[in-house]
């Protein structure tokens, strides 16, 4: 099943979907009034059986999509995370993780615009794999990492690339407000039995910016699960972010940012296509 947040006629709801129809799953299932409430109480298995029952009718062409998490409790990002990308920053490889933070304010959903901001027309993407968790708690072993992933999504890491190089710390390039594309849905980890068999790609106007293997990926998923938890707990609706591959606009030549009317798509393979078009800031009065 495709899990969903959306607005209804000006209402966030969460449901499930098949791309023609919704059922809407708020208040239904133990009372769960978002998708991060419905993993904290563990009610995946009741609200499948729920959809099952009672097939929706809700149209999914007439209504707003929201990120699939909205309102994440963290947005854990990783960096330098495949050897390509690596090489085209001329750095090495670290012997840990490179961590950074996203906002929830930052994300846009599918379908909806990302949008290149008044201050800068370095607007990069980077394609990725993001990860769903449960109330997994701290400490967490490598070897008892992947149980705790509730789903699997893309993810846009949309970046401000001159606002990332102010200083060696780059958390303001990340976090401009609607940069961080999520959707289109939630795919169950339980239909996907190897992570490390789904393939990535980016493409810009059709043409394929990043092509990569989930399994190229330096620092393994249940790793830096374990890494993270031993200084944050991971809980219901957190959302990790994988790393993206070789190939990102500023590293080319001649370097390639997104523009007004761009169509960017991050396509991942069993998980589904992530599609924004660009739109640039505009302030109202």
């Amino acid at each position: 099943m495709k899990f969903i947040s959306f607005n209804l006629q000006g209402s966030p709801r969460f449901g499930v979907t098949d791309e023609n129809t919704i059922t809407d799953l708020t208040d239904k299932v133990l009372g769960a009034r978002t998708l991060k409430d419905l993993i904290s109480k563990n009610a995946i298995p009741q609200a499948k059986k729920y959809a099952l029952e009672n097939p929706g009718k809700i149209n999914y062409n007439e209504t707003e999509l929201l990120p699939v998490i909205p309102n994440p409790g963290k947005i854990i990002c990783v960096g330098l995370n495949y050897h390509k990308h690596v090489v085209e920053t001329n750095r090495t490889i670290e012997e840990n993780p490179v961590i950074f933070h996203r906002f929830p304010d930052s994300q846009t959903a599918h379908l909806q615009h990302i949008q290149r901001p008044l201050v800068s027309t370095h607007l990069d993407f980077e394609g990725e794999l993001a990860v769903i968790m449960g109330d997994a708690g701290t400490h967490i072993k490598e070897e008892d990492a992947l149980k705790h992933i509730v789903g699997y999504s893309c993810y846009n890491d949309g970046t401000i690339r001159d606002w990332q190089q102010h200083t060696r710390q780059f958390g303001m390039g990340k976090n401009f407000q609607k940069t961080g594309g999520f959707g289109p849905h939630m795919v169950l980890a339980e239909n996907v039995p190897d992570y490390k068999a789904l393939s990535l790609q980016t493409r810009l106007n059709g043409k394929i910016m990043q092509s990569a293997n989930l399994s190229q990926l330096i620092f393994d998923i249940p790793l830096l699960i374990s890494y993270v938890s031993k200084a944050l707990p991971w809980r219901a609706g957190d959302v990790l972010v994988t790393g993206t591959p070789g190939g990102v606009g500023a590293k080319r030549n001649p370097p390639v940012f997104m523009k007004q009317g761009d169509k960017v798509e991050i396509e991942i393979s069993d998980i589904g296509i992530l599609s924004n078009e660009i739109n640039d800031e505009i302030i109202h009065d």
